[in-house]
């Protein structure tokens, strides 16, 4: 059996509007969702402020601890897109205009015959050695900096720019998952399910709650990077729900024992 394969990493979403609410993010599932097809690990997720001591911070925590880093928001043109000089400084370089970059934004606002302002040219801004990320929608690029991708927070642009990085990355072994209905709730199946899925410890068993019509039920998912495995304990899973189907169905065929003859009758 060949060895499964382990590519982790982390994202790190920034920018105050964040925090307030005042923007939904819509970067990080998308991210999610992508790296699981492409048998990477999503491990982590942190929400940062506009805070360079922050940024460095959570950025050296994450990248010492994951294989890659993807980072989005505050690599605008505005006084608070502070990532590239935060990024900058984590990795204890100078941040300067990328001459590269400045000639593709240069001839961007040519042709809209729009005026390459100095806060524009700030979009130009990475950390010395960094390597660009195109970006096919507004032409500003993100950049590549040890095992840290940083892009631009805007959705459409953040997208083009995880679609281009992709490719490029180490992947590993796709996790494989299998859902399982239970018509009954987390209260009745918490304790087995616990023993399933310490006997099957390369696995992960999620239980995910439902409310419908007056009833709780929960759906069951088993992951796993082996199909066998997932089978192995979906079938405990599977067994498991039977088990509480009997239970049910012996308790209900039993009549209830009438009230006040117990004294008669003795005991059951």
């Amino acid at each position: 059996m060949s060895q499964n394969i382990v590519v982790t990493a982390a994202m790190l979403a920034i920018g105050d509007e964040l925090l307030s609410g005042r923007t939904k993010d819509k970067n990080i599932g998308h991210l999610a969702d992508l790296l699981t097809l492409s048998g990477i690990d999503l491990k982590e997720v942190r929400i940062v402020a506009d805070d360079e001591e922050a940024i460095v911070e959570a950025l050296n925590a994450l990248r010492g601890k994951y294989d890659y880093v993807f980072t989005s928001g505050g690599i605008g043109p505005t006084h608070d897109d502070i990532t590239a000089d935060a990024i900058s400084k984590a990795f204890g370089v100078p941040c300067e205009y990328d001459e590269a970059a400045m000639t593709l934004l240069a001839e961007m606002y040519r042709r809209r015959e729009m005026e390459f302002t100095e806060a524009r040219q700030r979009m130009a801004r990475m950390p010395r050695g960094a390597v660009h990320i195109a970006n096919p929608v507004s032409t500003a690029p993100g950049f590549i900096i040890g095992n840290v991708h940083v892009m631009a927070g805007v959705p459409q642009v953040f997208q083009a720019m995880v679609d281009n990085v992709l490719p490029t990355l180490r992947t590993g072994t796709p996790v494989l998952s299998l859902a399982i209905a239970c018509p009954y709730g987390e209260g009745e199946i918490g304790t087995p399910l616990t023993a399933i899925q310490k006997a099957h410890p390369e696995t992960s068993i999620g239980s995910y709650p439902r409310y419908v019509g007056q009833k709780f039920s929960t759906e069951i998912v088993v992951r796993g990077r082996s199909q066998a495995v997932i089978d192995a304990a979906g079938a405990e899973v599977q067994a498991m729900i039977d088990a509480i189907r009997r239970r049910k169905d012996i308790a209900e065929t039993i009549p209830p024992r009438l009230e006040g003859n117990a004294g008669t009758q003795g005991h059951p």
